[in-house]
Formats: C-alpha cells, structure tokens, sequence
C-alpha cells in the first residue's frame, strides 16, 4: 500500500495538538468507564492473562481485589482471578489511564475528561498520597487503605460537587499552558498545574462549603500538600488527545507508550489496535535514599501517555528545577535530541531555551533510523512493594520501536 507518510503524520500530529481537554465530572468507575463491570479490575499495560502478573502488579491486583470486597484475602483474590471469576482486564482498553500499577475496581472514583475538540473522553483514577507509600506503586496496609477511603469518601465527592456547579467544567490546556512556563513540565514536576488546579476549583469550592465545610477543608489542604494531584488529571487528558490522533492511514507517529511487569509497549496511529512489546528501559536518575538498582521491579505504569503528547521528558528543559534528574546541561542536550525524532513542534508550549515550541509526536522510523531512543520522566516501584525506590530520566528500549517499524514496512512499503 503505497501512502504520504509526511501527509499522515501532519494529520495525526495537528489531531493530537488541537486537543481542548476540559474536566467535566468526577464518578464511580462503574457508572461511567466504558465496560467496566462489579467483578472487574483493570491493570495497566497491554492485554495481558493473568497468568503472566508477577511480583508488584500482580500483588496490586489482589489487593485491589480484596479492598473491593471482590475477595476476603489474597489466596481468595488469585483463586478467582484464575477461575475467572474475577475478571482482569487492560485499562487501555476501557479508555483508562493507569498510573504504575495502575489498578481499578469498580467503586474507585475516575476522573473524566472530554477533549471537545474531537469528542473522545478518557478516565483516570486518584492519588491518595504523595510517594513513595501509595496504593499504585504497590503499598499496602491500614494508612494506605484509609486514604483510599478519604479519596472514595470525601475528596471524590468534593470535587464532583464542585464541577457540578461550574459551566460545563474546568478547561484543562490554559492549566497546562500556565503551567509550563512556571517550571511544570506535566509529567514528573507538576507542583504550578496543582496549584492552578486547586485556583480554578476554589470559587466552586466556596459554594460547597457552605454545605460540607470540614470536608471542603481536608480536600483543599490535601490538594495543597499534594503536587501529583494534577498529574492524574493531565493524562487523562492526554489520553484523550492520543485516541483523537490514533487511527490515520499510513501515520507512524506513536499514540501510546505503557508497560507491565512483562515489558514496554507502545502503538502507532497508522498500525490499528496492536501493542508492540519490547524490554524494559534504561533508568538514568538518581534513586532515594537507601534504594539503589536491586530494588526495582517493573510493575506497570501509562503516564508516559504524557511523553507520547509532547509533555515529561519533551519539556526537560523547561523544567530544569527537576530533582533526581541530573544536571541541567545534560537535560537540556537530551531534550534537544527529542526534536530529531518527532513530527513536529508544539507552538502552544514552548520551551524559551530553545525559543521553539516543544518536540512532539515520536515518529517510529526516525526513532529506528536515527538510532535515538526517546526519553521519559517516571517512578519506580519497589520490589518489596514499599512504595517508589526513584523518580526521575529514563531512555527507552529500542525494541518496541523496531518491532513496530518492520509491521509498518510491512503494511505500507518503504
């Protein structure tokens, strides 16, 4: 089949640019995720059988069981996933973001987002906490299920409340756009976009406080001392931008990158619906204290949804305030390289080091031709499931990239 490739990926990439995100609810897995069901939990990463989890996620998965009252303990959880039972699904397959291990069950509240530019609409759950401790890297016992519970409990109900009282929603890029420029680059630094967040909640908040004042106290100081509260929100909508993007004939620019405990995957937006799995990346950060490379386990993680749009480690050199990211000349030198093996620049984030709107749209022949692996800002999870072990750089493998770019030669010639 013979295409303009060039023609495609400007198709795709003005698809994934134009995106209008706006935060328009806050509701129950089960009453708004697309063919999510009570006996259901979704992971992160590519289709997956339960028979392939292992070590972090797949412990993550029981408990999820187990705090859904899916399953009285976790012998219970895995005798039930294996009969099927207890369904196990993809959360890409739901239109769902998942953050490391990136469980849901069915009373966990999502966030929804709409991008009203193109109608897709994607979900995302909530952080209960700051790492290391919480639930999507794999921690477990009574403080973090209280958290959960404050999130099910108040702060869900909180915020829908608030949106429900606002014109439709909050609209998502001006945040993201303000953003920037004040030392966010969406990804792993997001402490101005969950400020802005809390500043365009505020004025719905009051509203609800005259009903639920203590309530309205505890979510307002959790969003203060929480500066991952609006990562959650930014891949959702990010999601939204890369299903808009997902499906132009003969494109191959990237719409996904995720991983599970088995490996890296990523899709491109000319290849349909397939993953294509590689190994896992190369971690270049700086680990926390007392964690060093014995103590990672892969177990899952689809925030890279933000580097897929132009954000995370696209944006390197806007935010050189970064911790446990190196030094600055070297973030800056990485950034610069994005620009060999994307599609374009995105005129609405710029990065002023560079006097040039960020790299964006990873283009899978560039990647395999040009030798030069894309970079991402992301936590790793411990392998006792104590939580995160580092935040920071990462370089992906080459493999999923490769692996894509022989089914795209494949299909389309070239």
């Amino acid at each position: 089949m013979t295409v303009d490739r060039g023609a495609a990926n400007t198709q795709a990439l003005k698809r994934l640019t134009s995106f209008e995100p706006w935060l328009v609810d806050v509701q129950s897995a089960i009453d708004v995720v697309p063919g999510m069901r009570a006996n259901m939990i979704l992971t992160s990463g590519p289709p997956t059988p339960w028979s392939r989890f292992e070590y972090v996620q797949r412990q993550a998965i029981l408990q999820g069981a187990v705090y859904e009252g899916l399953a009285g303990s976790f012998e219970e959880a895995a005798a039930r996933l294996e009969s099927g039972e207890i369904l196990l699904e993809a959360t890409q397959s739901h239109t769902c973001v998942g953050a490391a291990t990136g469980v849901y069950t069915a009373s966990m509240p999502v966030y929804v987002v709409e991008n009203r530019a193109a109608g897709t609409r994607a979900y995302s759950n909530m952080v209960e906490a700051n790492p290391p401790r919480v639930f999507a890297f794999g921690a477990w016992g009574d403080d973090v299920i209280e958290r959960l519970d404050f999130i099910r409990d108040v702060y869900a109900p909180v915020i829908q409340a608030a949106l429900r009282r606002t014109d439709g929603g909050i609209p998502i890029k001006p945040i993201m756009r303000r953003a920037v420029p004040m030392g966010d680059e969406l990804h792993f630094r997001n402490d101005a976009s969950t400020l802005l967040f809390l500043s365009a909640l505020i004025p719905h908040l009051l509203d609800v406080a005259k009903e639920r004042e203590a309530d309205v106290r505890r979510v307002i100081q959790f969003i203060q001392t929480t500066p991952v509260t609006f990562l959650r929100v930014a891949t959702a909508a990010a999601k939204t931008a890369l299903d808009a993007a997902h499906g132009v004939e003969g494109s191959s620019m990237v719409t996904g990158i995720i991983h599970n405990c088995t490996g890296f995957a990523i899709r491109v937006s000319g290849l349909g619906d397939e993953w294509f799995v590689g190994g896992f990346p190369e971690y270049l950060g700086d680990f926390f204290w007392g964690s060093g490379p014995d103590d990672i386990c892969w177990a899952g993680g689809e925030s890279s949804v933000m580097e897929s749009t132009g954000f995370g480690g696209m944006l390197m050199a806007s935010a050189l305030a970064l911790p446990n990211s190196g030094p600055a000349e070297i973030r800056i030198e990485r950034n610069r390289k994005m620009y060999e093996i994307t599609v374009g620049e995105n005129p609405e984030f710029k990065i002023p080091f560079f006097d040039r709107g960020a790299p964006v749209g990873i283009d899978i022949l560039k990647v395999v031709d040009t030798g030069i692996r894309p970079f991402m800002q992301s936590g790793l999870v411990r392998k006792d499931g104590q939580g995160s072990c580092g935040l920071g750089p990462m370089v992906l493998n080459i493999e999923p990239f490769t692996l894509a770019a022989e089914a795209y030669r494949r299909r389309y010639g070239g």
